[in-house]
């Protein structure tokens, strides 16, 4: 059975943002564990309930990576955006993950009350500064990475088809 061209679209920019999230996810576990200190939540007593909390951040990040991914994938109809265009689909990637952020930690911090920030946090518009910092600079590492990975891998997908 042949596949569809939309399938075939389909298929690697759902795989490829696979990856990315993968990756994102990694590279997040480590800002998020970094940037602890900056939230109330690192006094907390309960490791487990501090444990929680990096955990659904962190996984909450590679969503938001995922789904950067997708719509820089989707504005550019192109599966392979990081490598054929690398710095306008980090830039919608980026810029999705950095609107998604400021508008996830006033709600969370403002509205919600779901966490809140330590005295050490800087604010920028009051928005933490670690967090959009966090999308500045992890997607743009995840870029590289993925880069380097196709460049490292290329001869493998060189006869590639989609069948």
């Amino acid at each position: 059975m042949r596949n569809t061209a939309e399938s075939c679209t389909a298929r690697p920019l759902l795989g490829r943002a696979l990856l990315w999230a993968g990756l994102s996810l990694a590279l997040n576990l480590v800002w998020e564990v970094a940037q602890l200190p900056l939230y109330t939540i690192a006094r907390d007593p309960s490791v487990a309930r501090i444990a929680y909390a990096v955990l659904h951040c962190t996984l909450g990040d590679a969503i938001i990576a995922a789904a950067g991914f997708i719509l820089a994938g989707l504005v550019f109809q192109d599966a392979d955006w990081p490598s054929s265009r690398p710095w306008s689909g980090g830039a919608v990637a980026t810029f999705f993950g950095l609107v998604y952020t400021a508008y996830s930690e006033w709600q969370n911090v403002y509205q919600a009350g779901a966490w809140a920030y330590s005295a050490s946090m800087p604010l920028v518009f009051g928005i933490g500064l670690a967090p959009l910092l966090q999308w500045l600079v992890v997607p743009v590492a995840t870029l590289l990475i993925v880069r380097a990975w196709d460049r490292a891998h290329a001869h493998k997908a060189a006869g590639a088809t989609c069948q």
